[in-house]
């Protein structure tokens, strides 16, 4: 058979990877030396690499990750009072599997966000949806969904993100209606899916940072008993990384 005609085949059917594998292929003097299975199990193998490749790349786009975060960048100085184990233990992203979730805590700059969209970003690599949001942000943007009438289908769409990332919690005062969404949020989300929450206060400030006494019980029921924490420690990392950038001067 004419390979022209194939390699037109293999583009009309979008298989890029095939495509791209077997004009590889073709380059090679060798490559005649393999057998036919081989060849066809090396043009499948990058046809399947190609398309996993564009799942994640795009799953990565959906997540909205605000920081260059990922497992091999986190920092485990003794000052940050990171625990090592527990980070890799979670590496394997069964906590997903078990809809358990995370909980950040720690001062202004330790890595809190960094942290938490580094089990977002492992979450995307792993074939799990994920999404990172500020959560002040997201509740008021609630409040406008619910006055354009869109308020059900958001938080639809929330309920199926697999991990949902919400970076600082107890930032801002929640209102009655905040509170509300709030719960909702956690609510769609108990024992399906799962939620990281990051935080300048401990969790055992929570309950008063929430401001109503019977909703603070309902919210922390559904993150709190059911999570792995993280409590940083240590000097701001942002002038570390600052000092870092500078471009060093010539004399």
């Amino acid at each position: 058979m004419m390979l022209h005609p194939v390699l037109e085949q293999l583009k009309a059917l979008k298989l890029e990877g095939m495509l791209a594998a077997l004009e590889g292929q073709n380059a090679q003097p060798d490559i005649k030396k393999l057998t036919f299975e081989e060849r066809l199990g090396l043009l499948v193998e990058r046809e399947a690499s190609l398309r996993e490749n564009k799942r994640v790349k795009r799953r990565l786009e959906v997540a909205k990750l605000k920081t260059p975060a990922c497992f091999e960048d986190i920092n485990y100085k003794a000052a940050r009072k990171l625990d090592k184990s527990l980070v890799g233990a979670l590496e394997d992203c069964q906590w997903i599997r078990e809809h358990r979730n995370i909980l950040i805590t720690g001062a202004t700059g330790t890595g809190k966000t960094f942290l938490g969209e580094s089990f977002a970003h492992k979450s995307c690599l792993r074939g799990f949806s994920a999404l990172s949001l500020r959560l002040p942000r997201f509740l008021d943007e609630l409040v406008q969904a619910r006055a354009e009438g869109c308020y059900t289908k958001r938080l639809l769409a929330i309920s199926k993100i697999d991990v949902l990332c919400l970076d600082d919690f107890g930032i801002s005062p929640f209102t009655d209606q905040t509170r509300r969404d709030f719960l909702e949020i956690l609510d769609d989300r108990y024992k399906k899916k799962s939620t990281i929450i990051t935080s300048q206060l401990d969790v055992k400030l929570w309950h008063t940072a929430i401001g109503d006494a019977t909703l603070a019980d309902a919210i922390l029921d559904r993150v709190v008993h059911n999570s792995y924490r993280f409590a940083l420690e240590g000097p701001t990392m942002r002038k570390e990384e600052s000092i870092k950038n500078t471009p060093i001067k010539s004399a």
